[in-house]
């Protein structure tokens, strides 16, 4: 259960800096951002890996590049659920999401 928190913790970082460097992402207030980083954690470890598995011959088909366009979804689905959190356009979700995932990713492995 740590380990989820953890994860949330990283993922609200992504998220504040995807909101700084993106112009389409608002994130409203603190709550917002905190709230917005759990759910995106929910999502991606329900939502994600179904849509991994129906979407496999694009993922396949484009290299695995795919896979950006479905953290984006992912990203887009938690600001339409969540009051307080916008994306102004797809690419922008698309953008977010790539900041978010880079950002846990190094995150990530300085903690190990």
């Amino acid at each position: 259960m740590t380990t989820f928190f953890v994860r949330a913790a990283i993922a609200a970082l992504g998220l504040w800096v995807a909101t700084l460097l993106v112009g389409g992402l608002v994130i409203a207030n603190p709550l917002s951002l905190v709230l917005a980083a759990l759910l995106l954690g929910v999502c991606n470890a329900v939502v994600k890996p179904v849509l991994v598995v129906l979407t496999l011959p694009a993922t396949i088909l484009t290299l695995g590049l795919f896979l950006l366009v479905i953290n984006g979804a992912v990203l887009a689905l938690v600001a339409w659920i969540l009051p307080g959190f916008s994306i102004a356009s797809f690419g922008a979700a698309i953008l977010g999401a790539l900041i978010v995932s880079v950002i846990s990713l190094v995150a990530s492995a300085a903690i190990r």
